[in-house]
């Protein structure tokens, strides 16, 4: 198993870098869309943690610049119905803050905006992941903890409220995250994480 690779840094095609080792090998590597990967300049020196991904037919390296991002990737990976290209859609639509936020949430809805995953795989991935995700409030360092039964929908539209209001996604998020209580709807939501932000 290739865990990691360090090397010199080459852009590729879409979605993939190569990353070429000291013996002068070139590795290519999937990258999730976004990656601070696709920043770097050609030459400079990187390392990438992988997972390696051995198909019958093939084997593929999925690459990321921080290892929190591959643990979450080959979370993603043992939920039933998920393969990697499902994964890597996953990674490649939200942050890692962002989709542990989902996760524990229940929110559904915005994980089924990622390509390619329907509401039900956005089920099971909650269902199956929930209980070992732990959302953490960017601004503070703070645990979030959510209802049992959260209004995942709701909390989701609040937090496309407030980015239409000009906050970014992790401020919406962590601030929709604050709030604590039952019952409340979308205007609720967002009157009272306006108050936190």
């Amino acid at each position: 198993m290739i865990r990691y690779i360090k090397g010199i840094f080459h852009p590729a095609l879409d979605g993939t870098v190569i990353v070429e080792n000291a013996s002068g090998v070139g590795f290519e590597i999937n990258i999730p869309a976004g990656s601070r990967l696709y920043k770097m300049p050609e030459g400079s020196e990187v390392k990438v943690f992988t997972s390696m991904q051995v198909r019958e037919d093939d084997i593929s390296l999925y690459g990321f610049a921080e290892r929190e991002e591959l643990e979450l990737f080959e979370l993603l990976l043992k939920v039933s119905g998920i393969g990697a290209k499902g994964a890597m859609s996953i990674m490649s639509a939200f942050s890692v803050e962002e989709l542990k936020f989902a996760i524990a949430s229940g929110d559904t809805k915005t994980i089924s905006r990622a390509n390619g995953i329907g509401k039900k795989t956005a089920e099971r991935l909650v269902l199956e992941l929930k209980d070992k995700v732990t959302a953490v409030d960017i601004a503070t360092g703070e645990i979030l903890t959510f209802d049992e039964e959260p209004a995942g929908d709701d909390r989701a539209e609040a937090v496309s409220a407030l980015m239409a209001l000009g906050y970014n996604r992790n401020e919406a998020t962590a601030a929709v995250a604050r709030v604590k209580g039952e019952g409340f709807t979308v205007e609720d939501y967002i009157k009272q994480a306006l108050k936190r932000l």
